[in-house]
C-alpha cells in the first residue's frame, strides 16, 4: 500500500525520466519539455504582455470586456514544472544533498528561471528542498528516523478513521474505489515509482474523503507526500516491493466491503509498521 522508503492516476505533463541521471561531473541532467509548455511560457513573457508581430492580441475587440489575463498560462507552466519536479524527487532523479539552480533547470525545461524558482519555493515550503542563497536549492537529506516518525503520525490519523469508515460506509461506496486500487497495481507492475506514488496517494485520499473531513484529508495527504521522498541513502524500490504494497490496497478494499474490522486493522497497522522499512 505504501512505498515505505521508496521514492510520488494521472501523470504530470513532464513525466518521470525527463531528468536523466546526474553525471559524475556535476552537469545538470537533460530535461524533455513538451512544445505546448514552451509556447505558454513564451506567451507569458512577451514584453508588456503584448502579442508578437503579426499575432492578434487576445480579447482585442470593440466591446468593453477586458482581455483574458495571461497569468493563467503562467500558473499552468509553473504547475506542470512543479509536478515534474515532484515526480523527479520521488523517482530519485533529483538527488538528496545535491544543489540545483533555477536557471540551469529552466534551460533544460525550455522556460525562464522564474516558474522553476516559483515551483522550487513551493517545494521548500513543503520541506522537499532547502534554499541555498546565491546558489539555488538543495534537495533535503532525510534519514530513517524521519520516515519512521512520519509513518507513526500517519498511523495515528488513518487507522482510527479507516476503522470508523469500515463500520459505516456501505459496500457499494467501497466498490467505487476499485479502479483507484487497480491503478496502483498497474503502476507497480511496470516499476514506475512516480506513477505508483501518485496513484497510492489518490487511493488514500479517496478513502479518507469518505469521512467528510476536508482538513483531515489535506493533512494526511501532505504527510503521505513527504513520506514518499527518497532517503539520503538506500536501495531503490524494487518492482516486487511495489507490487506487494499495491496488493494491500485491493486486500483492504475487500476487508472494508465485508466490514471485517479485524482484517482492516491488521492490514492498515501492518502497512504503517512497514512504511519505514
Amino acid at each position: 500500500m505504501e512505498q515505505g522508503s521508496a521514492r510520488e492516476g494521472v501523470r504530470p505533463a513532464y513525466a518521470p525520466g525527463a531528468f536523466s541521471r546526474a553525471p559524475a561531473d556535476g552537469r545538470m541532467p537533460e530535461v524533455r519539455v513538451p512544445e505546448q509548455a514552451r509556447g505558454e511560457q513564451a506567451g507569458v513573457e512577451r514584453a508588456g504582455g503584448r502579442p508578437a508581430d503579426g499575432e492578434q492580441a487576445r480579447g482585442e475587440h470593440t466591446h468593453s470586456e477586458p482581455p483574458a489575463p495571461r497569468v493563467v498560462q503562467r500558473h499552468s507552466v509553473r504547475g506542470q514544472i512543479l509536478d515534474a519536479l515532484r515526480a523527479a524527487l520521488v523517482d530519485g532523479e533529483l538527488v538528496p544533498g545535491q544543489v540545483y539552480s533555477a536557471p540551469a533547470l529552466g534551460a533544460r525545461f525550455g522556460v525562464s528561471a522564474t516558474p522553476v524558482r516559483e515551483a522550487m519555493q513551493r517545494l521548500a515550503v513543503e520541506g522537499a528542498v532547502e534554499v541555498v542563497p546565491n546558489r539555488g536549492f538543495r534537495v533535503s537529506e532525510r534519514g530513517p528516523r524521519e520516515l519512521a516518525e512520519l509513518a507513526e503520525v500517519r498511523a495515528l490519523i488513518e487507522v482510527p478513521v479507516m476503522l470508523g469508515l469500515a463500520r459505516t460506509v456501505p459496500a457499494h461506496r467501497w466498490c467505487g474505489l476499485r479502479p483507484l486500487a487497480e491503478a496502483t497495481v498497474t503502476a507497480a507492475a511496470v516499476g514506475d515509482r512516480a506513477a505508483y506514488a501518485e496513484s497510492d496517494r489518490a487511493f488514500h485520499r479517496a478513502v479518507l474523503m469518505l469521512s467528510g473531513n476536508e482538513q483531515l484529508v489535506a493533512v494526511a495527504d501532505e504527510l503521505h507526500r513527504r513520506s514518499q521522498w527518497p532517503l539520503v541513502s538506500g536501495p531503490a524500490t524494487r518492482r516486487a516491493d511495489l507490487l506487494a504494497d499495491a496488493s494491500e490496497h485491493t486486500a483492504l478494499l475487500d476487508a472494508l466491503v465485508s466490514q471485517d474490522l479485524a482484517v482492516v486493522q491488521a492490514l492498515v497497522r501492518e502497512h504503517f509498521a512497514g512504511a519505514d522499512r
